[in-house]
């Protein structure tokens, strides 16, 4: 997405001769294969650990660090290795994301018109709000000891990027429709002018 405005932003012209469908593949590839081949590292160290006792996770999902919590041997050198992958990954891709947008802004910041700031600022405030959601989130789970937060703590946050942002895309991208806005600013004017007659 970064990457899509940057060019529909920063290259207009040249948006269709580079954002093609092969490009477009190319970056949903290489998404999906950074997905299966990220978590590799850690699938492979917590299989190594020692499990005995209870053997429930307590969480919704089977993530590292309830896992963790399980097991009976030394959990240091693979809650490190894990945190420093995360770091890695998180930290690289919200670098791409930053500097899209520096292009972006600066971009944006020279367009004569403030009707046309104001259009490119809407086309891309909904992707950076969702993009500040998750970073957010993702941030605080995975770029920090996983003994320092509570699993319940964890479980909120792992909620807020795996359920809320996902539930919020669909919201928060809509809210550009025209007739989207029209319809909220109707809704809540008909609840205003009830609240007056009370």
């Amino acid at each position: 997405m970064a990457y899509d405005r940057y060019l529909a932003i920063c290259n207009p012209l040249h948006y269709s001769s580079k954002m093609t469908n092969t490009t477009s593949h190319h970056l949903a590839s290489g998404a999906w294969v950074g997905g299966f081949l990220s978590p590799i590292l850690p699938v492979v160290l917590i299989s190594k650990l020692v499990f005995c006792g209870p053997n429930q996770v307590n969480y919704f999902y089977c993530d590292a660090q309830p896992l963790l919590k399980l097991s009976c041997s030394s959990t240091q050198f693979t809650e490190t290795a894990i945190s420093v992958l995360a770091t890695g990954l998180i930290f690289s891709s919200f670098v791409l994301t930053v500097l899209s947008y520096i292009f972006i802004i600066s971009t944006i910041l020279r367009i004569p018109s403030a009707i046309g700031r104001k259009k490119a600022f809407s086309t891309c405030a909904s992707h950076l709000t969702v993009v500040m959601i998750y970073y957010g989130t993702i941030t605080a789970m995975y770029m920090q000891p996983m003994s320092r937060f509570s699993l319940d703590i964890n479980k909120v946050l792992s909620l807020l990027y795996t359920v809320v942002t996902p539930m919020l895309n669909p919201i928060i991208y809509s809210l550009r429709n025209k007739e989207m806005k029209d319809s909220v600013t109707k809704f809540f004017k008909r609840i205003n002018k009830g609240k007056d007659f009370e």
